[in-house]
C-alpha cells in the first residue's frame, strides 16, 4: 500500500469542512479540564504510513457545540397526541435533490414510517420557541425529565471511577472511522424547560478505553473464562466439564431442540455440508472434503465410532459422535450491542437513509476455534499437543431484548462486568447468567427452533489445499433470492448467503466488472450521507442485493486470496472523487473480503490475516490491529486498497473498533434517555397524497403509484400536522437516539 502524509493542520481543515462552521469557543485545541478527565493535548503529529499506529491524541478536536446531532426542547403544552418534547435531529441531506426544500420529511421504514417537521418552519408558525438550525427536523415525542435525573445520576456514578478511570472526551466515529475527539457538554434536567434546547444524549464523562474494559465488558478472551473448569471443557487438555454452558456441545443441543432432529445428527449434517458443491444464489460452493479428514474422522475416531465416505461423498457414521468432545474449543464470548443500531444487509424497504426502527440489543458471539488433539481430551494434552487450526467458527446470537428499557439493561450489564476485581466468581456467576438468557431453547420463540442464533460464520483455511481462506454462512432461515426473503424455519441448519459480499465470479483485476461498478456508483453513491469529506465523515445506508440487471450478485461464500478470490472490492469507474472514494471504501470494506483482509489492515504479517482472533495463538488469542487500534488510546491506519494515499490524496482510514465499542456501550447503558414515540401507521403516505406530493426519499420507481416531491409551504405543513393523530400507530419506547442514520455493517 501507498503511504501518505499526515499533519494536524490538514486534519483541523477537514474538521472544519465536517462541521461547516468556524469553531468559534475552541478552534481545534481542546478546553482545560480537571486533572482526571484532562483531554491528552494537542502536539504536533507524527507522519504516519500505511498499518502505522498513532494516538487518538493526534486526531483533530471538534467542539461539541459546532457538532450537534440531538437536542430537545420541552413544549410549552402537549401535541393532540399528548406530546410533550421536541426532540430535533440534524438530517443528513435527502438523497433526492428535489426534496432539499421540503418542510416535511418522510422516513423510517415502509411499513412503520415517520413523519418530521422543519424546526425552522415550526419556530415560524410559532410552535417551538428555537431551532438548533436549518438541517435540524422534529420529531414530537415524550421525554420525562425523570429521564434526565437519571442519567445525572449515571453520569455522577461514572466520575466516582467504578468502571475505571475517566474522560470527559469522546472520540466521533464516521461509519467504523475515528475521526476526531470533541467533549460532550454535560446533560441537566434543570434546563430542559420550553425555549431551551438540550443535548440528550452522549456521555460527557466516560470510562477510559483501557484493555481491562475490553478483555471484561466487550471481547472476553482470558483463560479464566475460555478455559474456566466448570463452565467449559478443554478438549486439548480435557479439563473442565463436558457440555457446560460456555461449550460448542451446549450451544447446539439448545440450537437443535425442536429441529426433529438429534443433536448429533444436527452437527453431522452441518459438517455434511462441506463434503460436495451446494449453490446457494446461483454461486456454486465448491467442496472441501478435508473437512472428513481434518475434523468429522478424527473427531469420530474419538468418539469410538467409525466415519466412511460413500459415493457422491456421502457421509456414513457407525454411531453418534461424541457432542461432549466436539473438537471446538471455545477462544473468546463478544458483546457486539453496538449492531444493535445497525441495519444488517443495507436499508431497503425504508424511506431514505434515515431509520425510526427498533434499537436492538445487537448481538452476542461465541468464537470457537477448530482442533485436532493428540492425545484427545487428555492428559498430557496441551497448548503444543492441540493441533490448532486456522478455522474459526462463530455463533452469532440475535439478542432477544426489545423496548428501551430492555436494551439499557442488558447495556448495564455488561458494563458492570467492568466494576468486578477481575475474573472473580461474581462476575463468571453473572455473565453465564447473560449467555443463558440468550442462547436457551425458548430464548426466542419467533425464529427457527425457538433458539436467537442469527448465523453462524465459519472462516478457515486449514480445509484448502491451495491455502485459500473461505468464510461461509449458516442459518435457521429459508432465505430464498427469487422472492428476496428470508423468513425464520424451524430444523436444521441451512446454507445462506453471505452478508453484504458479492460472488467472486465478479472478480475482476482492474475491477472493471460492471455489476461492481454499478452498486458503487448508484446504490452506494446515493446512500452516502452528504457532505462526503475524507476521512472526516464518511457513511452510507446500502444493501448488496440478491441481483443485479437480472443476475445473481451476492455470493454463497468469500474466498480470499488466488486463484479466483480477493482481498479487497475495487470499482476502477468509482471517481477519484469525496464521495467516489468512500462509496468504493463502504462498498469493499463491508465485505467479508474487505472487513477480514486489506480494507481493514489484517492482510500478511501487517495485523491477524484474515482472522480478528487468531486460532494459533495461545489464550488469550490475538486480537488484529482493526480492533485494537494498535492498545487503548491509539488508531491503526490504513491506506484506501484502490486509490491509495500519497500526499494531498486520499486518505488513511483509522481504526480503533473496541475503543467505538465501548463507547456505544456506555452510550446505551448510562447516557441514553427513554422516549415514548408514536410511529406512524403505513397508510399515512397515502393520506399525505390528498395533500400534493410526498417528500418520501425513495426511487421514484419503487412507489410508481406515489407523487413523490417536496413540500414547501406552511399551510400544507399543518394539514400533515393534524394528520398525524388520525393514522398514529401503537406508541413504543425507545432510546432518544431512535432517529439516525442507517449505518451499514456486516461484522
Amino acid at each position: 500500500m501507498v503511504r501518505q502524509q499526515f499533519d494536524l493542520g490538514a486534519a483541523c481543515l477537514r474538521a472544519l469542512a465536517l462541521t461547516g462552521t468556524i469553531l468559534a469557543i475552541h478552534g481545534c485545541s481542546p478546553p482545560s479540564a480537571s486533572d482526571e478527565t484532562q483531554p491528552a493535548s494537542v502536539v504536533p503529529a507524527p507522519v504516519p504510513g500505511d498499518g502505522t499506529i498513532t494516538a487518538i491524541s493526534q486526531l483533530p478536536f471538534i467542539d461539541a457545540t459546532t457538532n450537534a446531532q440531538l437536542l430537545a426542547e420541552l413544549l410549552d403544552k402537549p401535541t393532540t397526541l399528548g406530546e410533550t418534547t421536541a426532540l430535533q435531529v440534524k438530517l443528513p441531506p435527502p438523497r433526492n435533490l428535489d426534496l432539499a426544500s421540503s418542510l416535511v420529511r418522510v422516513i423510517g421504514d415502509v411499513t412503520n414510517p415517520h413523519v418530521l417537521f422543519q424546526s425552522d418552519a415550526l419556530v415560524q408558525m410559532g410552535l417551538l420557541q428555537k431551532s438548533p438550525g436549518k438541517d435540524f427536523f422534529t420529531a414530537f415525542v415524550t421525554l420525562d425529565p425523570s429521564e434526565l435525573d437519571t442519567l445525572k445520576r449515571n453520569q455522577d456514578l461514572i466520575s466516582t471511577r467504578a468502571f475505571g478511570p475517566t474522560t470527559n472526551e469522546s472520540v466521533l466515529f464516521s461509519g467504523r472511522a475515528a475521526m476526531a475527539r470533541t467533549i460532550n457538554p454535560p446533560i441537566s434536567a434543570s434546563a430542559f424547560v420550553p425555549g431551551s434546547i438540550i443535548p440528550v444524549n452522549r456521555c460527557a464523562i466516560r470510562p477510559v478505553s483501557t484493555q481491562q474494559a475490553w478483555d471484561q465488558a466487550l471481547f472476553i478472551r482470558s483463560p479464566a473464562v475460555v478455559l474456566d473448569p466448570t463452565r467449559t471443557w478443554d478438549p486439548c487438555t480435557g479439563a473442565g466439564i463436558q457440555g457446560s454452558v460456555w461449550t460448542f456441545a451446549h450451544l447446539i443441543r439448545e440450537m437443535a431442540n425442536g429441529s426433529g432432529h438429534t443433536p448429533e445428527d444436527f452437527v453431522k449434517d452441518w459438517l455434511s455440508f462441506w463434503l460436495t458443491n451446494y449453490t446457494v444464489n446461483g454461486d456454486v460452493v465448491a467442496a472441501r472434503t478435508q473437512m472428513f479428514s481434518q475434523v468429522i474422522q478424527p473427531w469420530a475416531n474419538a468418539s469410538g465410532v467409525v466415519a466412511t465416505l460413500g459415493p457422491g461423498n456421502s457421509l456414513t457414521l457407525s454411531g453418534p459422535l461424541n457432542l461432549n468432545i466436539a473438537p471446538f474449543r471455545l477462544e473468546a464470548i463478544v458483546n457486539r450491542i453496538d449492531l444493535g443500531t445497525t441495519t444488517h444487509g443495507g436499508g431497503s424497504g425504508g424511506y431514505g437513509t434515515v431509520t425510526g426502527s427498533p434499537v436492538t440489543a445487537g448481538e452476542l458471539r461465541f468464537i470457537f476455534g477448530v482442533v485436532q488433539p493428540n492425545p484427545w481430551g487428555a492428559p498430557p494434552g496441551n497448548e503444543q499437543t492441540c493441533g490448532r487450526k486456522l478455522f474459526t467458527t462463530i455463533f452469532e446470537y440475535g439478542v432477544p431484548r426489545t423496548g428501551c428499557q430492555a436494551v439499557v439493561s442488558w447495556a448495564q450489564l455488561w458494563s458492570q462486568l467492568m466494576t468486578f476485581p477481575g475474573f472473580t466468581p461474581a462476575y463468571l456467576a453473572q455473565l453465564q447468567s447473560m449467555t443463558e438468557s440468550v442462547v436457551v431453547h425458548g430464548a426466542a420463540p419467533t425464529k427457527g427452533n425457538q433458539n436467537a442464533i442469527n448465523q453462524i460464520r465459519t472462516n478457515e483455511v486449514a480445509l484448502s489445499p491451495s491455502f485459500q481462506w473461505e468464510l461461509r454462512e449458516f442459518t435457521l432461515t429459508n432465505e430464498n433470492p427469487a422472492t428476496n426473503t428470508d423468513p425464520p424455519a424451524n430444523g436444521e441448519l441451512r446454507t445462506h448467503t453471505v452478508a453484504l459480499t458479492p460472488n467472486e465470479a465478479l472478480i475482476s483485476p482492474a475491477g472493471a466488472d460492471p455489476a461492481v461498478n454499478f452498486e458503487v456508483n448508484n446504490t452506494v453513491t446515493a446512500g452516502l450521507e452528504l457532505p462526503v469529506t475524507l476521512p472526516d465523515h464518511c457513511n452510507a445506508s446500502f444493501e448488496v442485493p440478491f441481483f443485479v440487471n437480472n443476475a445473481p450478485f451476492r455470493g454463497g461464500n468469500a474466498l480470499s486470496g488466488p486463484p479466483n478470490g480477493t482481498n479487497q472490492w475495487k470499482a476502477n469507474m468509482a471517481p477519484a472523487t469525496p464521495n467516489g472514494i468512500c462509496a468504493r471504501h463502504l462498498f469493499s470494506l463491508n465485505t467479508c473480503h474487505g472487513c477480514h483482509r486489506a480494507d481493514s489492515g489484517t492482510i500478511g504479517g501487517v495485523s491477524t490475516n484474515f482472522v480478528h482472533a487468531d486460532p494459533l495463538s495461545s489464550i488469550p488469542v490475538t486480537l488484529s490491529k482493526f480492533l485494537t487500534g494498535g492498545g487503548p488510546g491509539m488508531v491503526f491506519n490504513v491506506a484506501d486498497t484502490q486509490f491509495g494515499g500519497p500526499p494531498g490524496g486520499p486518505p488513511l482510514w483509522p481504526f480503533a473498533d473496541l475503543d467505538r465499542r465501548l463507547q456505544r456501550l456506555f452510550d446505551l447503558s448510562h447516557c441514553t434517555s427513554c422516549i415514548t414515540i408514536a410511529p406512524m401507521l403505513p397508510t399515512l403516505v397515502d393520506r399525505m397524497q390528498a395533500f400534493g406530493p410526498v417528500p418520501a426519499d425513495i426511487d421514484p420507481a419503487d412507489r410508481p403509484d406515489l407523487q413523490i416531491g417536496a413540500i414547501t409551504d406552511l399551510g400544507t405543513l399543518q394539514k400533515v400536522l393534524d394528520l398525524r393523530s388520525t393514522v398514529a400507530d401503537a406508541p413504543r419506547k425507545e432510546p432518544v437516539d431512535v432517529i439516525r442514520a442507517i449505518e451499514t455493517a456486516s461484522h
